[in-house]
């Protein structure tokens, strides 16, 4: 299956889920990745290349980041997890560090009409110290505008780290079995999932990172320790719902056997 690559940068508000229904793949739905998440990467690169600062970057990822919603939603992807700012990313210079802050705030703000429309469920995983109180303000304000709808569960992985997120569920098992409220000293896998950021989503299927890295950087190390792994070459701005559907075509002619063998 081959994929026409689109141009959707121009576009301040990219083509709206099933508006061009002759070129949705028709991917067998009992194959489609329930979980997809993506690793965001390239941005600065992209700049650099055209002789841009990496801000520029960081702008023209916006409407790659909601033609690939758009595109998930048209593939049958129920759950997206993005990878927006990672826990190590507070490394950067203190100037793009405010302009990542002040950017994810502005498009959550601006986009969550949007989202809502499309029937964008917002959620958001990462942890709250360090993370500018005005974005965690718009993700919460988000989340509950959104909390009824049920086409597509967005995950923003802002201030996410995975060994962070397996730390701070092993903290609050180690406060509640001090509080007495777990009893034993076991601790199990199905304890150790309870008390991820957020539960109740299911692992990941298939991770995609852009840029033609090739490694997971500390996303999800917990919920895709099974995922299939797609490292695309193009650098994410560069990128659309075509780069997301070529994915899922490779995914879903995988044999996933999950330790087991045929």
């Amino acid at each position: 299956m081959t994929f026409d690559h689109v141009d959707y940068r121009s576009l301040d508000v990219p083509a709206a889920p099933f508006s061009q229904p002759d070129r949705i793949p028709d991917f067998p739905k009992n194959k489609v990745p329930r979980h997809v998440g993506v690793i965001m990467d390239g941005n600065g690169r992209w700049a650099k290349k055209r002789g841009l600062v990496r801000t520029d970057g960081h702008q023209a990822a916006e409407p790659v980041v909601f033609d690939i919603i758009a595109g998930a939603i048209e593939a049958g992807v129920r759950y997206l997890s993005l990878y927006t700012f990672s826990t190590e990313n507070w490394k950067r210079t203190p100037s793009e560090v405010r302009f990542l802050m002040g950017f994810s705030r502005d498009i959550i703000h601006r986009r969550v009409s949007q989202m809502n429309a499309w029937g964008v469920r917002v959620r958001w995983s990462g942890r709250r110290p360090r993370l500018w109180k005005s974005v965690i303000n718009e993700l919460e304000d988000a989340m509950e505008q959104t909390k009824n709808n049920k086409v597509i569960d967005v995950v923003f992985c802002i201030n996410y780290g995975g060994r962070a997120e397996i730390a701070d569920a092993a903290s609050e098992i180690a406060k509640e079995i001090a509080s007495g409220k777990i009893k034993g000293t076991r601790v199990t896998e199905k304890m150790i999932a309870e008390h991820l950021y957020n539960p109740d989503i299911p692992d990941c299927d298939l991770v995609i990172r852009t840029s033609g890295e090739q490694r997971t950087s500390n996303f999800l190390p917990w919920e895709a320790a099974y995922s299939e792994l797609d490292f695309v070459p193009e650098l994410f701005p560069d990128c659309g719902r075509d780069v997301l559907w070529r994915a899922i075509d490779d995914y879903v002619h995988r044999d996933r056997r999950f330790g087991g063998a045929k």
